[in-house]
C-alpha cells in the first residue's frame, strides 16, 4: 500500500461543511472503511511547533474492515467538527484488514509502517470533544464518531477505540 495525503483548500471543503450540520452519532454505514480509533490528545504538553512539537503523536487510525474488498483511498476525506479537512489523493489501496494511521505533523509516509502524515503541524482533534467524519469519494459518509474526554475516555490516556 502506498499512502499520501494532501490538504485541500477551504473552498473545496465548503461543500462538505454543509453536510456536517446533521448531528453526528455513531451510526453504522455500509462502507468497509471505518474509524478504528483516535489518539486525540498527544502525550505531553501540546506544541504545534513543526521542528519540536508533538503533532505527529496525534493520529487517526482508519481500517478496512472488509474480509474480501480492497479499498482505494482516492477521494476519501477526513474532517472534524470545525471543518478541518484532508483528502487522500489518487490510487492508494488498503487491503482487507489493513489500516493507516493518519498523523499530524511532517514525516515520511511509509507503507511498511502503515502511516501517512497530514503535512500540517496544527492539531486536528480537540482535546475536550470533537466529531470525526470520514467521507467516501461520492461525498456520502463512510463513518462518523463523536467523543468527549470525560465521557469517551475513562482511562484518560487520550486514546479512544471505536471499532475493534
Amino acid at each position: 500500500m502506498r499512502i499520501r495525503l494532501a490538504a485541500t483548500t477551504a473552498a473545496a471543503a465548503g461543500t462538505l461543511i454543509a453536510l456536517t450540520a446533521v448531528p453526528a452519532q455513531a451510526a453504522e454505514y455500509t462502507s468497509a472503511l471505518k474509524i478504528r480509533g483516535v489518539q486525540y490528545d498527544a502525550p505531553g504538553s501540546d506544541s504545534n511547533n513543526c521542528a519540536t512539537g508533538n503533532t505527529d503523536e496525534e493520529y487517526l487510525t482508519i481500517k478496512n474492515y472488509s474480509s474480501t474488498k480492497t479499498v482505494n483511498l482516492k477521494g476519501y476525506a477526513v474532517e472534524d467538527a470545525a471543518g478541518n479537512y484532508y483528502e487522500f489523493p489518487a490510487n492508494h489501496y488498503l487491503q482487507p484488514g489493513d489500516y493507516v494511521k493518519l498523523r499530524g505533523g511532517h514525516g515520511t509516509d511509509s507503507d511498511a509502517k502503515n502511516v501517512a502524515y497530514r503535512d500540517n503541524c496544527n492539531f486536528m482533534w480537540n482535546n475536550d470533544k470533537d466529531t470525526i467524519y470520514v467521507y467516501k469519494p461520492s461525498g456520502s459518509r463512510a463513518d462518523v464518531h463523536s467523543y468527549t474526554k470525560s465521557g469517551s475516555d475513562p482511562d484518560r490516556n487520550g486514546y479512544i477505540k471505536f471499532h475493534s
